[in-house]
């Protein structure tokens, strides 16, 4: 039986599947969040869901996420998705990863319709604020644990016709930031990772002709999260991690 849960947002994309499966690996319970009527939380491409489930792969037969009906858009959705996670007396939520975003890219900023760039702001923002806001109050209970947000290079390094998603992600890194100021002297670390190109299925897709071979896998990425969550990285908290791979 595991001892501990963790509850990983988006995680029925690209990067969601190979984050769960670490996870489960590792032996802990592992809580998904998904749009009520069977949708995934985040527009990514993943791995294929059965029924309510995800397969993961021959190898990982017996290992299977929860999955709870959940708009983590809506308050009540994100703290009921929490609410399952936290139900477990002898595995107490001890981490959040949140997974939930989008991308879009379009014109210079004059050219950018202002409902675009809200949009940005509230796929990849409001989900995460809502998530960790409703688990932290658990987290302190437990006695401690990790908070893991998905920020991106972007955040860092803008480029050309991507204003909203490079403001939404810095902002993402800057929330991830006073939660771990906030609530450090409560066990509840907070860290960031930022990727660069996910080299997911979608991506692929999107750019066909890029070399795929500098884009970072989705396991690398993921081995570093679970990391971020685990007592190994007990010191660290308020960090911004590079995953960039070779891009």
């Amino acid at each position: 039986m595991a001892e501990r849960t963790v509850l990983v947002t988006g995680g029925t994309g690209g990067l969601g599947g190979a984050v769960t499966a670490a996870f489960l690996k590792a032996g802990w319970r592992v809580v998904v969040p998904q749009r009520e009527g069977g949708g995934a939380t985040a527009p990514a491409a993943g791995p294929v869901r059965v029924g309510r489930q995800l397969q993961l792969g021959a190898s990982d037969a017996a290992l299977r996420p929860e999955a709870v009906a959940a708009d983590l858009l809506d308050p009540a959705g994100a703290a009921r998705a929490v609410a399952v996670a936290a139900a477990e007396p002898a595995a107490p939520l001890r981490a959040v990863v949140n997974l939930v975003g989008g991308y879009a890219s379009g014109g210079l900023v004059h050219e950018t319709p202002i409902e675009e760039f809200d949009r940005m702001l509230r796929i990849n923002l409001r989900p995460t604020y809502l998530v960790t806001q409703a688990a932290l109050p658990h987290l302190v209970e437990a006695g401690g644990g990790a908070v893991v947000c998905v920020s991106a290079r972007a955040a860092l390094a803008p480029f050309s016709g991507a204003a909203g998603y490079a403001t939404a992600k810095a902002a993402v890194l800057a929330f991830a930031n006073a939660v771990a100021v906030e609530y450090r002297q409560r066990g509840v670390r907070c860290n960031t990772v930022l990727p660069s190109v996910i080299d997911t299925p979608a991506n692929r897709a999107a750019q066909p002709d890029a070399d795929h071979r500098r884009w970072v896998p989705p396991a690398e990425i993921a081995a570093v999260i679970r990391f971020l969550a685990s007592d190994e990285s007990a010191p660290t908290s308020g960090a911004s991690i590079p995953v960039y791979g070779r891009a």
